[in-house]
């Protein structure tokens, strides 16, 4: 099993989210999180002064699939997330050695 972490901008969860339910993928959980890249922030004025924001809203993505679908669920998060402009996000992928569903007690691929 592994765990999909991706960053992407808040406008594109909903474009995400349709492109991983194309391919089957349902459970998700999503965060709102604030950060920043290469693109270190931006400035903004407010009531005539200049102020830096260095942290950018984001949503965080964490999935958690088995082995054989971890390369079409990165493939359709890039695609859907891609603006082709600074700020699009990241992808993670790390392995989980364990998983358990609480109400029945499953475990590894069944219990996901």
């Amino acid at each position: 099993m592994k765990k999909v972490e991706a960053i992407i901008k808040p406008f594109k969860l909903e474009e995400v989210k349709d492109a991983l339910g194309e391919i089957g993928i349902e459970g998700m959980t999503v965060t709102e999180v604030k950060g920043f890249g290469r693109q270190k922030g931006h400035t903004e004025i407010y009531r005539g002064s200049e102020y830096t924001v260095d942290f950018l809203p984001k949503i965080k993505l964490e999935l958690v699939l088995a082995d054989n679908r971890v390369e079409g669920a990165v493939a359709a998060i890039v695609k859907a997330a891609k603006t082709g402009k600074i700020g699009d996000g990241k992808v993670f992928v790390t392995k989980v050695d364990e998983a358990i569903r609480i109400r029945t007690e499953e475990k590894g691929d069944q219990a996901v």
